[in-house]
């Protein structure tokens, strides 16, 4: 393992004060209750956004902290979900009593511990909403399982229920067009490699050459199946009809494509995939009118992409385009 470290036990931590270090404007750490919050939070009469979840998938959920955004992130120990007391904190300090909604990744351990801060929240007198986002097509989602992941629509999830706050609107429409998005959003990701855990010290499962894994999730988990390296068009056809078949959008329906990087693909070939997915979905009957191409929710330095599909209307695309200031995003401030 060849990584910039401390104490492998601190890399969190660590981070975090580096985050802070890095973008005093937009967020600060609270480092007794382990937590990211606005620079410039609480802002008085607005509903609080809160999301939170394992550490190793940033910029996710820390990088997206600030105006236009969360309020506040809990940040779990990699691939660990954060546990109530930080997810408790992160809620009291986004409520200025205009209600908290809390963005909730679909992971059992995410999913318990969101569910048990808002039950203390409520003790509290604060009035808490829940999303669970729930858009990785890769997982079959029948009775009797945890159901599907939530990936990278967690990202546009984020965004657009931050910039419906921001306006203004109240806790049950801000926790409304969240909902929308779940309903409309589908992601598949694609790994070329495994990704190492610091503690761990080694990889989480290895991959022999020429071989890829399809379906994979955020956490350094292989995917639902395991096959020979493809060419980029024949991956990016296998991505879009993985996605558009699960979403069946209108015919000539606008979208919002984001292509997110794992952590250790270039630029280059992110941007070489993105062009053949945006062929693709114009092929499919679909059009890109807004697109993200980048690092924006990925798995340590695993190389591999993950594409996130979102059906976008009006009010959506408002909501998209509306300013944000957070570390990871930033555009219209």
């Amino acid at each position: 393992m060849r990584k910039f470290l401390n104490d492998p036990g601190d890399a969190v931590r660590d981070s975090l004060v580096g985050l802070a270090a890095a973008h005093p404007g937009v967020l600060r750490y609270d480092a007794a209750n382990g937590i990211v919050v606005r620079a410039d939070g609480p802002v008085p009469g607005k509903v609080g956004v809160v999301s939170g979840g394992g550490s190793g998938c940033e910029p996710l959920h820390t990088g997206f902290v600030g105006p236009g955004m969360l309020d506040a992130a809990a940040p779990g120990q990699v691939f660990s979900s954060p546990v109530p007391d930080q997810i408790l904190a992160a809620t009291h300090a986004a409520d200025t009593g205009a209600g908290v909604l809390h963005i909730v990744k679909n992971f059992t351990g995410e999913v318990m511990n969101f569910e048990m801060a808002a039950e203390l929240a409520a003790d509290d007198g604060v009035a808490v909403e829940a999303v669970v986002v729930n858009d990785d097509v890769a997982v079959l989602d029948r009775p009797g399982t945890a159901g599907r992941r939530g990936l990278g629509g967690t990202v546009l999830v984020e965004k657009i229920a931050g910039a419906a706050a921001e306006r203004g609107q109240a806790l049950d429409a801000v926790a409304a067009v969240a909902r929308r998005v779940v309903a409309r959003v589908r992601s598949f990701g694609v790994g070329l490699s495994s990704c190492t855990p610091p503690v761990a010290g080694r990889p989480i499962f290895t991959l022999p050459d020429g071989e890829i894994e399809l379906g994979i999730g955020i956490s350094g988990e292989p995917g639902r199946q395991r096959v020979p390296l493809r060419s980029a068009r024949e991956l990016a056809a296998l991505m879009v009809d993985e996605v558009l078949t699960d979403l069946a959008p209108a015919p000539g329906a606008p979208v919002l494509a984001m292509l997110s990087g794992m952590g250790g693909t270039p630029s280059s070939e992110l941007h070489l995939l993105y062009g053949e997915l945006d062929r693709c979905l114009r092929e499919a009957g679909v059009e890109p009118v807004r697109r993200l191409v980048g690092n924006f929710i990925t798995s340590l330095e695993q190389s591999g992409a993950a594409l996130t599909v979102l059906e976008l209307d009006d009010e959506l695309i408002s909501l998209w385009d509306a300013p944000v200031h957070t570390s990871a995003l930033r555009w219209g401030m």
